[in-house]
């Protein structure tokens, strides 16, 4: 008895648990790609009937400020995984490779002894494309199903191992000819995401189940393909503004129709429809083994899509339907049921938030902020505020947004301030009302004390750097 006991004490010093005996928290992390938050029922969304993405925060937490750092694959994806700003991960754009030195979240745990893997689009190594199973790990120990770059829409399996399953003039290709509930890339792997739970029912996991859709091409299998052909789709009202009501920054991206929306978006819904019900199948499996009230799950996106706002499509500026994301948390025991975090949040806190929920120590290399106590109801003091920025290449821009307000400093045009309650599609410019003066101030002065800390290059850029100066020398 008394060598059991100290056998079982090595054990759970080995393994870092934090409690001998008590079972530690999983942690499954299901991320979409370029999804308007708008689309799911948890955000007021209509069209999309998500009864299982939605059952994750009716029964844990949606938090309804929450932004990419950066509204870009690549520097997003850094952050959410690293806890830090991209320019410390260093992925300040697209298919730049995540720095050796940087700690993941998979890879603290990992260390505590839990099973790790991921599958699907990775998108930090480079310019790889789709390159299965890149050799830097990052602490996702099973990464056989992980791909660098891509949207592909088929996968199969094959002796040598994954590969895209449509080829065209004998490279892979985004087609989806003959898909189906098997071959289909959500559906595929979201299969090997249950696999994953099934072979690891008796232990813990961190698992990451990174979905490539509903990013373009906006194309998706039957029956999800005519699902929603008959809607009314909805035209932003944003769409037809004039010139005054349209920062430079905005400008850029080629501007598009509504019959473009009304094209577009049938599909769009139809991939949505397809990842919740993928997410019920994934919820399913941790039901049936035992894992799901000892499972941390966590829904959301890289980056969103303006699917029309604006006159645009896509992302890479600090207008809502590009920046701000989905974030359900579900903490059985940890975080009650309904709760609605509605601070601004971006992906640099979520490493910092989770791992505290889990009662994991972080590596202590994050940036980013433990905001566990707003998810438990326990908060005090809490700054409502998360600054984000654009990428390295072209016109930079920083902003910093709370729940109502946001500031966008640019280098290409004067401040704007965007009030979120009194006009949620952004078209006016507040940032010469009288009355916001103080808000514009406490803002810029976030902004100058983030480019400060985190070492933002955006900050030298002369004319950012004339806005803050100029701001903040007002007086009160």
């Amino acid at each position: 008895m008394q060598m059991l006991r100290l056998l079982t004490l090595t054990a759970c010093i080995f393994t870092g648990l934090t409690v001998c005996g008590a079972r530690p928290m999983n942690l499954l992390v299901i991320q979409s790609d370029e999804h308007h938050f708008k689309t799911l029922g948890s955000y007021g969304g209509r069209i999309v009937e998500t009864p299982n993405i939605d059952w994750i925060g009716n029964t844990g937490a949606v938090a309804t400020s929450f932004y990419a750092t950066s509204p870009v694959c690549s520097p997003s994806r850094g952050s959410l995984v690293s806890g830090r700003y991209p320019q410390n991960t260093p992925v300040t754009n697209n298919n730049i490779r995540l720095g050796d030195d940087i700690i993941t979240f998979a890879e603290i745990l990992r260390r505590k002894g839990y099973a790790t893997g991921f599958a699907g689009k990775w998108h930090l190594d480079g310019d790889g494309k789709p390159q299965w199973a890149p050799k830097r790990k990052f602490g996702f120990e099973d990464n056989r199903y992980m791909f660098n770059r891509g949207h592909w829409k088929m996968f199969e399996d094959t002796p040598a191992g994954p590969r895209v399953a449509s080829i065209k003039k004998g490279k892979p290709d985004y087609g989806l000819v003959g898909a189906d509930e098997k071959s289909f890339a959500t559906d595929w792997l979201a299969d090997k995401a249950i696999d994953f739970l099934d072979t690891n029912r008796g232990k813990p996991f961190c698992y990451m189940l990174s979905l490539p859709d509903p990013h373009g091409p906006n194309t998706v299998r039957a029956p999800y393909d005519t699902w929603y052909q008959d809607v009314t789709v909805p035209i932003p009202r944003s769409l037809d503004k004039t010139r005054e009501q349209t920062p430079r920054w905005g400008m850029r991206a080629p501007r598009i129709t509504a019959d473009t929306v009304r094209t577009l978006m049938p599909k769009y819904y139809g991939m949505v429809k397809c990842i919740d019900d993928n997410v019920g199948r994934i919820l399913g499996a941790l039901r049936r083994n035992r894992q799901l009230e000892h499972t941390l799950i966590v829904f959301t996106s890289d980056h969103g899509d303006l699917c029309g706002e604006h006159g645009r499509l896509n992302k890479g500026v600090p207008y809502e339907g590009s920046a701000r994301i989905p974030f359900i948390l579900r903490c059985p025991g940890k975080v009650p049921a309904g709760t609605v975090v509605k601070e601004a949040l971006s992906c640099v806190d979520f490493l910092p938030t989770v791992l505290k929920l889990m009662d994991v120590r972080t590596a202590g290399k994050e940036q980013g902020r433990d905001a566990s106590s707003l998810f438990t109801g326990k908060a005090e003091d809490w700054k409502d505020v998360a600054c984000i920025r654009s990428t390295s290449a072209g016109h930079p821009w920083l902003a910093a947004t709370s729940d109502r307000y946001k500031l966008v400093l640019s280098a290409e045009d004067r401040p704007w301030l965007f009030d979120l309650q009194s006009d949620p599609d952004e078209l006016k410019n507040r940032a010469e009302d009288p009355g916001l003066q103080q808000m514009v101030r406490f803002l810029a002065g976030e902004l100058k004390d983030y480019c400060r800390e985190f070492k933002d290059p955006h900050g030298d850029n002369p004319a950012i750097r004339k806005a803050l100066n100029e701001i903040l020398a007002v007086k009160k």
